[in-house]
């Protein structure tokens, strides 16, 4: 049977500033790393669509959503610091 999760990103940017161009690198390196092939990533700039913001509650730019698999997850920031975006999206556990 296989195995293969199909995870869903969705990262909340404003423009491309080179804080939100920084968190897609970051994300993409990661997911590149640790979901080969097993990932997409869809880019919501908030600029051009402010309306999805509310529906996964956006208080702070960028974000990233993890939409599947459940639970929904958030990380805010540029996503620079690796380990805590690995604890978030649960690739790797929480240290004890």
């Amino acid at each position: 049977m296989n195995e293969t999760k199909n995870w869903q990103l969705r990262l909340y940017v404003a423009g491309m500033t080179p804080k939100c161009l920084a968190a897609y690198e970051n994300l993409k390196r990661i997911c590149e790393e640790h979901l080969k092939g097993q990932y997409s990533i869809e880019i919501v700039d908030l600029l051009e669509n402010p309306q999805l913001a509310r529906g996964d509650q956006i208080l702070a730019i960028p974000t990233l959503v993890r939409k599947l698999p459940p639970p929904l997850k958030k990380i805010i920031g540029d996503l620079s610091n690796k380990e805590k975006v690995l604890v978030g999206l649960d690739l790797r556990p929480r240290a004890a």
